[in-house]
């Protein structure tokens, strides 16, 4: 397995669709980029035919997202995704081809088919994108082939652009048509090391109709409501990403004051260059910070940062005048310059930690059966929200006449408030962000045995010893897939954190003598999330420890396994005893305070048991072994 997320560049589970998916964008960016400086520069158009061909270029490309996305989500989930991958790089080469004769021949109404050719490339590549990767990765491995998946597509985007611009600058035609035949066959080259994806569905019926295909998928989005507010939030950076970016091209001739048509197009790809950069860094680093599982808490982080640094960017100015600077080096040299571009970055480095665990929670909370056709009704979503992001910036600057400043503030304070709308409607976003600050806060938290031992998919009873009231939160910190806990009624009950422990699905549990009634909805709750394909933890002890030795477990393991025939996975927390919130030491009466802050805890799982022989009392012995000596 991968241990780090670069390692999945040398892995054949990931390394071929990675260089397959990363060359299809940058193609697509070289051609049209290509496209656009042909039809504007060489073709000796009037401005308003210009204008015309320029405004058709997006809105074709964008089309078929909104007539082919369903069809494409079931033909993912119905097939075996390599094959289909295969043809779409056929279908690329052969587009590319009549691109190249569109070259030749400036024909501009051809090179406009085909960039409708190319969105329909990328409508059906689409779905297999996201929903070939947790087939082939581990869910630890998600957040951070998810990253390098961001990071790529933000500078493939950037390249392209970069290199179409330059291939057809001078008007001969041969330089971009060898680049993009060329790339196209490079990606079908590498399409074809892609280990096999077998059919997640093979079962369903494809309906061609996009009407009546879109609206089932779009409902199977919003079955879970953590997946569809993070279809929306997905959507939603769509908007704000594409908001942003449609701007600066004005905002390099106005705002940081181009002067020529060579300073313009310098400035306009020095502050798309930093925002891409900022978003790869961004994408990249979201392994680092979530401990390599999927942890949403990144997302309110992103969010709070890309409305701060975009907010920050509006009073970012460096105060000279349209039209008077040359180029880099001489805006780098002017006041405010390097604040807007780190602006530009940070919001970058935000929205990656926005964007990446967004995907990654959509990836692991979605039945596999059901994926593709999930990601095809996001990306309806996705296209639907940049149109409006178009119509929404063309309505700013004609009818509204803001200034670019004052449209990246407005853009900025909508992010903060959607944000905060979609953290109000699932509560489990907030709370693991505040869980995840605290934890990095205070533990240096290591695992070993949870890659190897936690199972990837399907119901595991998991069973843990207790010495904190922290416990929970270092083991979702430590364990890539979503935890349901058991916990104490009275500490589920507490006044100010029931909310966190309702937004974690903890089921509170009573003693019998004290509520039979509730101890039975517990048992009934564990049994019914296990019959789910869930992972249910319990603490045996029943009680936090009192001196940091391990109690002997009591028989509501055996009563669980009883009713439901899961493995049971023995876990140990070690170094937690000295930690901060371990309970008051009897024999002094007080509280242990911490020896220092950033405790190193571990998180040690032992090997499955199946449910006949995994007794409480071997299941003791179990943890007692895995957690040794140290406390």
């Amino acid at each position: 397995m991968a241990h780090n997320q670069f390692s999945l560049l040398g892995s054949r589970r990931f390394a071929p669709f990675f260089l397959t998916q990363l060359l299809g964008a940058f193609n697509d960016n070289v051609f049209r980029n290509a496209t656009l400086a042909l039809i504007t520069v060489h073709m000796g158009l009037s401005p308003a035919d210009q204008g015309t061909y320029t405004n058709l270029a997006p809105a074709l490309f964008i089309l078929p997202f909104f007539f082919f996305s369903a069809t494409a989500g079931q033909l993912a989930e119905k097939y075996e995704k390599t094959r289909i991958i295969r043809a779409v790089k056929v279908f690329e080469v052969v587009v590319m081809c009549i691109a190249a004769w569109g070259f030749y021949a400036h024909h501009a109404a051809l090179l406009l088919v085909v960039l409708f050719l190319m969105g329909l490339h990328s409508t059906v590549f689409g779905p297999i994108k996201y929903s070939i990767l947790p087939q082939a990765l581990r869910p630890e491995e998600l957040t951070g082939g998810n990253g390098l998946v961001e990071s790529g597509t933000a500078m493939s985007i950037l390249l392209g652009m970069m290199l179409g611009i330059a291939l057809m600058i001078s008007g001969d035609p041969l330089p971009a048509s060898l680049a993009i035949i060329g790339i196209a066959l490079v990606g079908y080259t590498a399409s074809r090391f892609i280990p096999a994806a077998p059919p997640t569905a093979p079962g369903i019926r494809v309906d061609f109709n996009p009407i009546t295909s879109s609206l089932p998928i779009i409902r199977l989005c919003m079955k879970q409501r953590a997946v569809w507010n993070s279809v929306l939030g997905i959507s939603w950076f769509w908007f704000f990403g594409t908001a942003l970016t449609a701007q600066l091209p004005v905002y390099a001739q106005v705002n940081l004051g181009g002067v020529s048509e060579d300073a313009k197009s310098a400035l306009l790809m020095l502050a798309l260059g930093v925002f891409s950069v900022g978003t790869g860094i961004g994408s990249l680093l979201c392994e680092k910070l979530s401990h390599r599982t999927v942890e949403i808490g990144l997302v309110p982080l992103g969010a709070l940062g890309v409305t701060a640094f975009g907010i920050d960017l509006y009073f970012a100015r460096h105060g000279l005048a349209p039209g008077s600077v040359n180029g880099i080096m001489e805006f780098l040299h002017t006041p405010g310059a390097h604040r807007i571009l780190f602006d530009l970055a940070m919001v970058g480095v935000f929205g990656g930690f926005y964007l990446v665990p967004l995907f990654a929670l959509v990836q692991s909370r979605t039945p596999k059966a059901e994926l593709s056709r999930v990601i095809a009704g996001n990306n309806i979503l996705n296209a639907l929200f940049i149109v409006s992001a178009a119509v929404f910036g063309i309505v700013s600057q004609k009818i509204l006449h803001w200034t670019i400043p004052q449209f990246f503030l407005v853009i900025a304070v909508l992010n903060g408030l959607v944000a905060v709308y979609i953290f109000s409607l699932v509560p489990e976003f907030l709370m693991r962000f505040l869980a995840w600050v605290y934890v990095k806060a205070m533990y240096d938290v290591r695992s070993a045995g949870v890659e190897e031992f936690v199972p990837d998919e399907g119901p595991a009873l998991l069973v843990c010893n207790h010495v904190s009231y922290m416990d929970a939160l270092i083991l979702s910190s430590a364990i890539p897939r979503p935890i349901r806990f058991v916990m104490y009624y009275r500490i589920f009950r507490t006044p100010g954190a029931g909310w966190i422990f309702k937004a974690a699905r903890a089921i509170p549990i009573a003693g019998a003598k004290e509520d039979a009634a509730m101890m039975q909805a517990a048992f009934d709750a564990v049994d019914a999330a296990l019959a789910e394909g869930e992972l249910v933890c319990i603490f045996p002890e029943g009680a936090l420890t009192k001196d940091g030795e391990i109690a002997p477990f009591k028989g509501g393991v055996e009563r669980i396994l009883a009713r439901r025939d899961v493995p049971v996975v023995p876990l140990a927390l070690k170094g937690m005893w000295l930690s901060m919130w371990s309970r008051r030491d009897t024999r002094l009466g007080r509280l242990r305070l911490p020896r220092r802050l950033r405790a190193h805890v571990e998180v040690v799982a032992g090997e499955p048991l199946a449910a006949g022989e995994a007794s409480a009392a071997l299941l003791e012995a179990k943890v007692r072994a895995l957690r040794g000596e140290e406390a």
